[in-house]
């Protein structure tokens, strides 16, 4: 993994023997040797992560943390502050300052390259995201501003997994009055529990007398629900081995016994924010896709989505030998729906349109708004006599029952359908839509309300 560190210190030693041990991780190291020479570089240069000493002249590490962090350029950039061992209000006032993660004096290295892969890889994943975001702003599909920010005062859901009791409850009682969290001492159980609801956080002793945590740990990167849940692990001093185990499968983070009280609370709010930011970054893409792909008024799938998908079911269709069939379904005489009764009745009877499509259609059929009054049906596996009788039943669904236009109107209205099969004779999609149009033309000139399939 690469990334690009700027580490900022105004001793000249310390600064060198971070790049050197960076550098030999193949970073790319940028340094700056006071807190205004660091906010001019964040300003010009891209950077990944910060690596920033406390004790400064002139503008302390505080201070060039909140400068960070208020910028709408520079709030995203993680930042680590480097503190004394024994000045633990420092990991509080670095907290309050906006601090992503501390590392302290004599660096353990270990934990240097450990802490800046992992927020490497958060920034990474996380510019990814915001790109994408940025891009469906711009084409519309997604309204809102980048710097927005998720809500992350409020405890999270923690599960621990710990079979010792004392250990177990000296980590409760530090962080049970800010958070929800559960005790687990058995691994299976644990498993199952991380499978039933969603977590903030899962905790993992590596010291369980019967049970192996980093086969949890394995096994938590494999299940969809927790792929992207933070993972600490608490480990015995010295146990490095099974410390590196742990982070080559994906850990974020680690705490060494004896557990420091602050550092705990620390390093679990820190791992919840990230958690809570990057699933506001994850929701409002799948947002943004959703919008990208549905008619916002009906929710069926749009024309550009259907396009997409249909150059792939035809593939499939021709690899298997098998028909696809095409329903095109047209309201008839709908615009007088809106020049009697206005827009907003035309909206009702479009979304209950859409009602009845979704009703007549398989769960493996694509059901999708076009444009206007007109949708389509894409049924795969499916021949033109079987798609006659799905769209025989969707005109007589569509007759039955009045529409609800408003509180009062109720509308009796009809639909016509035509229909085309692509089959291994026939593989030219705009030719496949040209005659299931042909056919909607044909059924709209034949008196409307009836279904024509095309006879090619």
């Amino acid at each position: 993994m690469t990334g690009r560190i700027l580490v900022v210190d105004d001793i000249l030693a310390n600064l060198k023997l971070l790049e050197a041990r960076l550098s030999a991780e193949y970073f790319d190291v940028l340094t700056a040797h006071s807190g205004e020479e660091a906010l001019e570089i964040l300003q010009a240069e891209r950077v990944d992560v910060v690596l920033l000493d406390v004790m400064m002249p002139a503008m302390d590490g505080f201070e060039v943390c909140r400068r960070i962090k208020n910028s709408p350029k520079t709030m995203h950039v993680p930042v680590i502050m480097v503190t004394a061992l024994d000045q633990t209000s420092d990991k509080v006032q670095g907290l309050e300052a906006g601090a992503d993660d501390f590392i302290t004096k004599p660096v353990d290295e270990i934990a240097l390259i450990t802490r800046v892969k992992n927020l490497v890889r958060l920034k990474t994943l996380n510019d990814e995201m915001m790109l994408r975001m940025a891009t469906g702003m711009r084409i519309g599909a997604l309204s809102g501003s980048l710097a927005a920010r998720p809500r992350t005062e409020s405890g999270g859901r923690i599960l621990l997994v710990e079979d010792q009791e004392r250990a177990a409850n000296q980590v409760l009682s530090v962080l049970g009055r800010i958070h929800d969290i559960e005790i687990e001492p058995d691994l299976q159980a644990a498993l199952l529990r991380l499978d039933a609801r969603p977590w903030d956080l899962l905790i993992v002793s590596l010291n369980l007398r019967e049970a192996d945590g980093l086969r949890l740990c394995s096994q938590a990167r494999s299940l969809e629900r927790s792929r992207h849940l933070p993972i600490i692990v608490v480990v015995q001093a010295g146990d490095e081995a099974r410390l590196l185990r742990a982070l080559d499968m994906g850990v974020n983070d680690y705490l060494t016994r004896p557990i420091d009280r602050n550092e705990l609370l620390a390093r679990v709010r820190t791992q919840i924010r990230r958690k809570r930011h990057s699933d506001y970054l994850r929701d409002r893409l799948e947002e943004t896709v959703e919008l990208a792909v549905r008619d916002p008024l009906t929710g069926l799938h749009n024309r550009r989505y259907m396009e997409t998908h249909l150059k792939a079911l035809a593939e499939q269709a021709g690899t298997s030998d098998r028909p696809l069939s095409v329903v095109l379904v047209d309201i008839d005489n709908f615009k007088s729906v809106n020049d009697t009764h206005g827009h907003a009745a035309g909206d009702n009877v479009l979304r209950e349109f859409a009602t009845r499509v979704r009703r007549n259609t398989r769960g493996v059929d694509l059901a999708c708004r076009i444009g206007g009054e007109e949708f389509v049906i894409i049924m795969p596996d499916t021949a033109l006599e079987r798609a006659c009788q799905v769209g025989e039943r969707l005109r007589e669904c569509i007759a039955a029952e009045p529409f609800h236009a408003d509180g009062k109107a109720r509308l009796d209205l009809t639909a016509s359908v035509g229909i085309a099969t692509l089959d291994k004779s026939q593989d030219a999609l705009e030719a496949l839509f040209k005659r299931a149009d042909q056919a909607l033309y044909e059924a709209k000139r034949g008196g409307r309300n009836r279904v024509v399939a095309d006879a090619a």
